[in-house]
């Protein structure tokens, strides 16, 4: 039995989730998102909350168990809260800049970097070295702060690059002068 999977989401006041044909929607005040629930699976809506039961026990339906109970969570929650990820940039001459809905990134190369935002992802610079990063769709804001953290990761050396706001780099000695 899932441990995860067996436990109900709870629906927070202001948002409204319906159930049909194995789509799940959920409408808050952040906006709306859906997910579609194979069919191995039923979700029903009650009093505690959703619950995810599943139809058979077959290796790959209990897989998806918990894992759809937690997908259900954080739709739940994107409607209601939202999610965010920051980033910082830190390096002489690193910095970011919107232009409408693109950011345009200098990161120590030859050229000015390009990141079209995708639909439905908010990001917003303060100053010229912090980028915010925020949404409904928890997987879509992580892929985004990953793909612009991707165009120059942390080098160990002198720390130079683009890394989460809260992530620790382990620094490393450089070569010693004898």
């Amino acid at each position: 039995m899932s441990r995860i999977g067996v436990q109900p989401v709870s629906i927070p006041d202001g948002v409204t989730v319906t159930i049909s044909q194995g789509v799940v929607t959920a409408k808050g005040p952040k906006g709306e998102n859906s997910i579609s629930v194979p069919e191995s699976l039923s979700v029903d809506q009650g009093e505690p909350g959703i619950s995810v039961t599943r139809r058979s026990e077959e290796k790959t339906v209990r897989a998806l168990h918990g894992t759809i109970r937690s997908l259900l969570s954080n739709l739940v929650e994107g409607v209601s809260k939202g999610f965010e990820r920051h980033l910082v940039i830190e390096g002489v001459g690193y910095r970011a800049v919107l232009q409408g809905s693109e950011l345009v990134l200098s990161l120590g190369f030859s050229h000015p970097i390009h990141y079209q935002v995708p639909a439905g992802v908010d990001v917003k610079v303060d100053g010229q070295n912090a980028v915010g990063v925020s949404g409904i769709d928890k997987q879509q804001v992580g892929l985004v702060a990953a793909r612009i953290r991707a165009f120059s990761p942390v080098e160990p050396y002198k720390g130079k690059g683009v890394r989460y706001r809260d992530e620790q780099v382990r620094r490393k000695v450089g070569k010693a002068v004898s």
